[in-house]
């Protein structure tokens, strides 16, 4: 048996080498160059084996990462540079692998030679010819002068067949799959099948990229053509005295210009030069389409164009009875605006910011007053923007610039007086790309807004006649220099009567009619209406009681699609039809205990009874605080405290119990974060209490500020207040002296069904709220003494 030869290993990335074929290689790393270096030291024959890598990304790889069949290769030049060595070597014949380890850092193998495979028959050379053509035929369409040349300085003058398909196989596109597929063949005619359907696939290639350069020369030519007959056509038009279009988009865009009566001379102008700009320019460029935007734009706008208001305050009033229910005062006020646009038509128009809890109709109390104006009405969502460019506009020069919405908007309306509604002003964002708010300075002035400009019009707009409506659920978010460019309409939540009536005026027909159901199949007692505002939808507007009203006409719905027969809905199969209560009355509050005290507090969803729960701790905890308080509340804790404190002989309980016990004071509801002044009296209330061991008066419940010096400060949200105390059924309500004005604001119905206590001091409040301790005769505010509201 012959001894097997040991040569050093080369792999090799992304490519093969064939026997007979030289190809230059770029080594570079540490363990290729100290093979290169071995086979250098190799006087004798100069020779390594090179392998491919199955995975170029193998940084060292071992036997596992490279394919069994190599070559046996000679090196014939050998050059270092910076990077690393350029060698060229040159195939001496195929090899299989029998063994492969590691010398000194590099890779040996030990090979066994193979013999190159031969076939003498017909078959064998008609593949060789069909290559050679097919060889000649890429040559040609490359280079169809020194096309031949190339191929028989490449191809040709190799004499063997076996050579040669593999030099056309070294010159193709091929992935390293396919290259050691064709490596490792030892039959003859399947390495010239593999070849030559390799040489197919080059020359349809090669057919496709001349196709495309040929086309994009072709595109090139006459784009030069046409801007030279262009600038000929100009020379004449010019020299004949004469003026036309570029083409028939220009023409038309022309007559559009042409036809505005009442365009100013300033924005006619401008257009004009937008249009001569294009007579100038290729259809097809950017430059072309980015103008025809611009004028078209300047085109689509209402230059002018207004519609006649409607100013008959009878009919105003009629509209928003029918389209509203209550809402009085909020109706009063829009009509003194209506009434002073009459008086005088050239006036500003006003700018109204609704403000109120969601649901209460604040968007479509702009509806119905463009409505009664006979005003077009848009509405525009300011929710989460962030982007000033949003509001004025992009500059043309950016890609894929647009109007702002206002300019959109007015253009959308065709007209120049609507009635555009800005929602949810109060959420407005900020951040690098601008302030919208500040924007909105301008848009909302009636002074500046005459000549408004938008970035991408980059001319003067009048939207002094626009009728500007906000919407908002605070103030608290809108910056002070906005809010005093608006006139503030505050709209509360509604009564439960109020969204009964709701209910049966509006809603219940509404969903009657969505789910297509006639008027037996979906009716509601009012016991179950009752049932539904005051266990389901606890809430200042109404939507969540359409919510629940278009569930229950789903089901009925579904119901007649059963063949059944749906009966009216009452108090007692309400609950089957739309799941259980999801608002309970609280029965544990009912029965007071001391330290725990009900008070009235105002979110931007309307009022709600907020739980003030105070016990005595160890005197280590001094005044422990939880709930998520913010620090206003905080503070209002420990003003009571003090001011209990410096009372306390007065109030019988003794500075000794106060010294020795520490007090935690909890509000419940602990994920929510909460403060404000009006808890300060509620806070002192349940600390008297906890402090003299005596609960609060039974069903009251207080709000107000406190002061160190024992004062009740007026507070904000008397009316939602009120109405969620009589929500959830608490019927005496303590309040500051100074808001007895704010009683006015509460509909005459609720006022009957409730009994006010209004106090200005917390010792007088002590006496009312802890009767036990300080027994007293109630100051209450008689039906008598009730303003009329």
């Amino acid at each position: 048996m012959a001894r097997l030869k040991t040569y050093p290993v080369l792999p090799l990335l992304n490519t093969c080498v064939y026997p007979d074929i030289s190809v230059p290689l770029i080594v570079g790393r540490p363990a290729s160059l100290a093979a290169l270096k071995a086979a250098q030291e190799r006087k004798r024959d100069r020779q390594l084996v090179v392998l491919s890598q199955k995975d170029p990304k193998v940084k060292r790889p071992e036997q596992k990462d490279l394919y069994e069949i190599g070559t046996l290769v000679s090196i014939r030049r050998f050059d270092r540079v910076e990077n690393g060595v350029h060698v060229l070597v040159r195939g001496v014949s195929r090899v299989a692998i029998r063994k492969l380890a590691s010398d000194q850092g590099y890779l040996v193998a030990q090979i066994s030679p193979l013999e190159n495979p031969e076939d003498t028959s017909v078959e064998a050379d008609a593949l060789v010819r069909a290559n050679q053509s097919l060889a000649k035929e890429i040559a040609l369409l490359m280079d169809p002068e020194n096309g031949l040349q190339g191929y028989e300085q490449l191809i040709g003058s190799i004499g063997d067949s076996l050579v040669q398909a593999y030099r056309m196989a070294s010159l193709a596109s091929i992935d390293l799959p396919e290259q050691q597929q064709l490596l490792e063949m030892d039959s003859f005619q399947d390495i010239l099948k593999t070849v030559h359907k390799i040489m197919l696939r080059e020359r349809h290639i090669v057919q496709v990229r001349i196709e495309i350069a040929d086309k994009t020369k072709g595109d090139m030519e006459q784009q030069q053509r046409e801007a030279v007959l262009r600038h000929q056509k100009r020379a004449i038009e010019n020299a004949l005295g004469e003026r036309g279009s570029e083409n028939e988009e220009v023409s038309e865009l022309l007559k559009q210009i042409r036809s505005i009566d009442d365009l100013p001379k300033n924005v006619e102008e401008e257009a004009l030069r937008e249009l001569r700009r294009m007579e100038g320019m290729s259809p097809n460029t950017a430059d072309f389409q980015v103008a025809r935007s611009y004028v078209e734009f300047i085109a689509e706008l209402p230059w002018g164009k207004q519609t006649e208001d409607r100013f008959d305050l009878r009919v105003a009033s009629q509209i928003l009875d029918k389209e509203h229910f209550g809402l009085e005062e909020v109706k009063e006020r829009i009509l003194e605006h209506l009434a002073v646009l009459q008086m005088n038509p050239n006036a500003k128009a006003p700018i109204l910011c609704f403000v109120g809890p969601p649901g209460v109709g604040k968007t479509s109390l702009g509806r119905s007053i463009a409505s009664t104006l006979g005003r077009k009405f848009e509405r525009i969502s300011l929710g989460g923007l962030h982007d000033e460019a949003e509001l004025r506009g992009h500059r043309r020069t950016y890609v894929g610039a647009m109007p702002g919405r206002i300019l959109q908007a007015i253009r959308r309306s065709q007209s120049t007086n609507p009635l555009l509604m800005l929602d949810e002003i109060d959420k407005l964002g900020r951040d690098f790309r601008g302030d919208p708010a500040s924007a909105f300075m301008e848009i909302l002035d009636p002074v500046q807004n005459a000549n408004f400009r938008d970035n991408y019009l980059n001319l003067p707009f009048d939207l002094s006649k626009v009728f500007f409506i906000t919407t908002a659920n605070t103030l608290d978010t809108v910056p002070v220099a906005l809010r005093d460019r608006m006139e503030v309409i505050e709209l509360s939540g509604y009564a439960d009567y109020e969204k009964q009536a709701i209910a049966k005026r509006f809603l219940i027909p509404r969903q009657r009619k969505e789910a297509g159901l006639p008027e037996p199949s979906f009716r509601i007692t009012d016991a179950a209406l009752r049932k539904i505002i005051t266990h389901y939808s606890r809430e200042a507007g109404v939507r969540g009681l359409e919510r629940t009203l278009a569930s229950a006409a789903r089901k009925q719905a579904r119901l007649v699609l059963e063949g059944k027969k749906p009966g009216s809905i009452g108090a007692n199969n309400l609950e089957r039809l739309i799941g259980p209560r999801k608002f309970f009355s609280e029965k544990l509050r009912r029965t007071p205990r001391p330290g725990v005290v009900a008070g009235l507090c105002w979110t931007v969803a309307g009022g709600d009874v907020l739980y003030i729960e105070a016990v005595l701790a160890h005197k280590k905890e001094a005044l422990q605080l939880t709930g998520q308080l913010g620090d206003v509340m905080k503070e209002s804790a420990y003003t009571a405290r003090s001011y209990l404190w410096s009372i306390a002989p007065k109030l019988k309980i003794g500075r000794e119990v106060i010294e020795n016990n520490g007090v935690h004071i909890h509000v419940p509801a602990g994920s929510i974060p909460k403060d404000g002044p009006s808890a300060g009296v509620t806070i002192a209330t349940a600390l008297a209490s906890v402090y003299s061991g005596h609960p609060p008066l039974k069903g009251l419940v207080m709000t107000g500020e406190i002061s160190l010096a024992g004062l009740i400060l007026p507070v904000g949200g008397i009316k939602e207040k009120v109405l969620a105390a009589h929500r959830v059924g608490l019927k005496e309500v303590l309040l500051p002296k100074a808001n007895e004005h704010d009683l006015s604001s509460v509909p005459e119905r609720i006022r009957q069904d409730m009994k006010f206590i209004l106090v200005d001091n917390l010792m007088d409040l002590l006496r009312h709220a802890i009767p036990a301790v300080f027994p007293a005769s109630r100051q209450t505010w008689d039906c008598e003494q009730r303003p009329q509201g």
